[in-house]
């Protein structure tokens, strides 16, 4: 075990975490004509090409944050966990599924208060205020109710009866301003030193129009005005200085035409039934991951046949197929070591697992996507960033790439911390000096 490095020797200034969901590199010459984004570039510094993990999807993604590892490392290996006889698969929302230390509990043991709103993977999180991003999924639940369990329950309560009427459900842009107002609220009367927050205005917006579309450019400026309302805060507050301020993002989108449902080749063949929308008695099964797709099968005597089979189904000029990766390469490139395969998708397509249809095209209310993530973070153009501005970061610091998985030791690193087994590293060139002592 690698040696571990002492808490500074003095108690880290506050440190507030925004994710801007869905916002990639494309996005800063756009964020950079905004008044309170330019603002704050002044004095930041910056990776404008942060590779994200694969599958490059919000919960691999923002666990990867928080841990600095692969989701091959953390266990949070896609958005959905594997449940093919549900129509509504649970998310990995809980804590419990992370395998390892996290920033926050790094943080705790350090005697320091956190917060996170709405930020994934945290539900029954030792988190000193929590709201936790957690839905009701089964019929009987409600969703205050789940929100409480899972949470800090007075916080999650005195903001719920503040602002609880600006929520519409989980739609845009109402979630976020509830999520806004919810964090100025725990700024001002509350102070955590380290403070999570998960803004998703612009994935929503891009799910539903577009990376492109008029929609999701108002969501871009909606969100310099949210940062606007927190710099103002912080001024006022007479900690605009103190604190260290991160920006960043978990993965881009890529604009869809057509979504492919695998699981109903899988039906097609035998290797599964379907009754109501839902997968029984299955051999094989599809686990989509939007641009990305796990397939598993049961017993490892059906892998040549299903090899055999993805090969013949890729040829095929509306398979949606790019790349068929076995699972010692699916291993490589961080994913789930436990899938047969993991499907890349082309250009204009992406998964879902449904098993009723082959395909659909995207139009206008039919519940398709026209814009997903998921794909190969590699892919070029596909980038996200990282920003951080404050008393411990060099202001005009220009790091030319790094992986989303550097974040987190980053981060741990201003805070005096250390992310243990961490797979990213701290990249120097952001710091104005040693952070730590050994």
């Amino acid at each position: 075990m690698r040696n571990r490095k002492k808490y500074i020797d003095r108690k880290p200034h506050r440190m507030l975490v925004i994710s801007l969901d869905a916002v990639g590199s494309r996005d800063l010459k756009f964020l950079e004509t905004l008044p309170h984004f330019k603002e704050l570039m002044k004095r930041a510094a910056i990776c404008r090409k942060v590779k994200s993990v694969c599958p490059s999807l919000t919960y691999p993604a923002h666990t990867s944050i928080v841990t600095g590892k692969l989701p091959l490392h953390h266990g949070i290996i896609n958005n959905l966990r594997l449940q093919p006889g549900r129509k509504n698969p649970d998310w990995f929302w809980q804590r419990r599924f992370v395998r390892g230390t996290t920033l926050y509990d790094e943080a705790r043991k350090a005697g320091l208060t956190t917060a996170a709103l709405l930020w994934p993977v945290t539900a029954g999180a030792r988190i000193t205020y929590n709201l936790p991003e957690i839905w009701a999924n089964r019929p009987w639940e409600n969703q205050f109710l789940v929100s409480i369990l899972y949470g800090t329950p007075r916080y999650e309560m005195d903001l719920f009866r503040r602002y609880g009427h600006l929520l519409d459900g989980v739609n845009q842009p109402m979630l976020d301003n509830f999520v806004q107002s919810a964090l100025l609220r725990t700024l001002r009367k509350y102070h955590p030193d380290l403070t999570l927050v998960h803004l998703t205005d612009v994935d929503t917006l891009r799910h539903d129009y577009g990376v492109n579309s008029e929609e999701a450019q108002k969501a871009l400026i909606r969100h310099d005005l949210r940062l606007g309302e927190t710099l103002g805060l912080l001024e006022r507050m007479g900690e605009e200085k103190t604190t260290n301020i991160i920006l960043l993002g978990d993965h881009y989108q890529k604009n869809v035409h057509q979504v492919v449902y695998p699981n109903y080749q899988i039906v097609q063949r035998g290797w599964a039934k379907e009754k109501d929308g839902r997968l029984t008695d299955w051999k094989v099964t599809a686990q989509n991951c939007d641009g990305a797709c796990y397939i598993y099968v049961e017993d490892k005597k059906w892998i040549p046949e299903v090899a055999g089979w993805l090969k013949e189904w890729k040829r095929k000029p509306d398979s949606g197929i790019k790349t068929v990766y076995t699972r010692k390469q699916a291993w490589e490139k961080g994913a789930d070591p436990k899938c047969a395969f993991l499907l890349e998708a082309k250009e204009g397509y992406y998964f879902k697992n449904g098993c009723q249809m082959p395909f659909q095209s995207a139009s206008k209310g039919n519940g398709v996507h026209r814009g997903a993530h998921g794909y190969d973070p590699d892919a070029p153009g596909y980038e996200t960033f990282f920003l951080a501005a404050g008393p411990d970061f060099q202001p005009g610091a220009q790091i030319d790439e790094m992986y989303l998985i550097d974040e987190g030791p980053i981060m741990a690193r201003a805070l005096g911390l250390e992310l243990e087994d961490a797979d990213g590293a701290v990249l120097n060139g952001f710091f104005r000096g040693p952070c730590v002592v050994g």
